[in-house]
């Protein structure tokens, strides 16, 4: 007997709107999707359909109107203000269309960011942060700030520091929106090789069609709902 995968993160019934002009906008009327363990699940759809906000309320970044987000059985918005960052900041991990690193520190110490707000000691996460900085072909760099990077190291290092805490899940946003065209496709064999050889969990939202054929599974977006390609 085939043992069925436990749902690792799970959106029922999301919905989300917000006032513009004198107008109310519904972003979200209804969204229901799953991601499993292991998985790559991609987010398409046109601009402005909303792949953002659904990210944003998956990743604890908003809360919807309606409707409720499991992530490992724990059903977050339940959990208070103060829970939920220390949550989101041990079992998600982002990355942005833009790097967000901090541009006076150096990779390295961008990388341990994380950490450092969950109130490691430097000294205990300096090697790991080499480690994945290592691993994404980035070791050379480590001590040098983002100004001094190229724009796909700034988005390795951001995916590095994705990685820091383990996380059960990350959350890409366009990842490779902002980069050129040899950039995207290391950036995108990057996240593919993690998810097959690192057993990571992803779920992107993307325009990029060669990336959204990389992921497991694809949900488009569309009037407010999910459907399953």
């Amino acid at each position: 007997m085939i043992e069925k995968k436990v749902t690792i993160l799970e959106g029922k019934d999301i919905h989300r709107s917000f006032q513009t002009g004198g107008a109310r906008l519904d972003e979200l009327k209804g969204v229901n999707l799953e991601l499993l363990p292991g998985e790559m699940v991609g987010v398409v759809g046109a601009s402005g359909v909303g792949k953002s906000t659904l990210l944003h309320i998956l990743g604890t970044l908003d809360r919807p109107d309606k409707g409720k987000v499991n992530l490992n059985s724990t059903d977050i918005f339940s959990l208070d203000d103060r829970q939920l960052a220390s949550f989101r900041n041990k079992t998600i991990g982002f990355v942005f269309q833009f790097h967000h690193l901090l541009p006076e520190f150096t990779a390295l110490e961008n990388v341990m960011m994380p950490q450092l707000i969950a109130g490691e000691k430097e000294e205990k996460i300096k090697d790991k942060a080499r480690n994945i900085l290592n691993e994404l072909g980035l070791l050379p760099r480590a001590d040098h700030r983002p100004g001094e990077l190229s724009g796909g190291e700034q988005q390795r290092v951001a995916v590095a520091r994705a990685l820091i805490n383990d996380p059960l899940v990350v959350i890409a946003d366009e990842p490779s929106g902002n980069l050129d065209k040899k950039n995207k496709e290391e950036l995108h064999e990057l996240l593919s090789d993690l998810n097959k050889n690192k057993n990571q969990t992803f779920i992107i939202a993307t325009h990029n069609e060669e990336l959204a054929k990389k992921a497991n599974r694809v949900y488009r977006l569309k009037d407010g709902i999910a459907q399953l390609l």
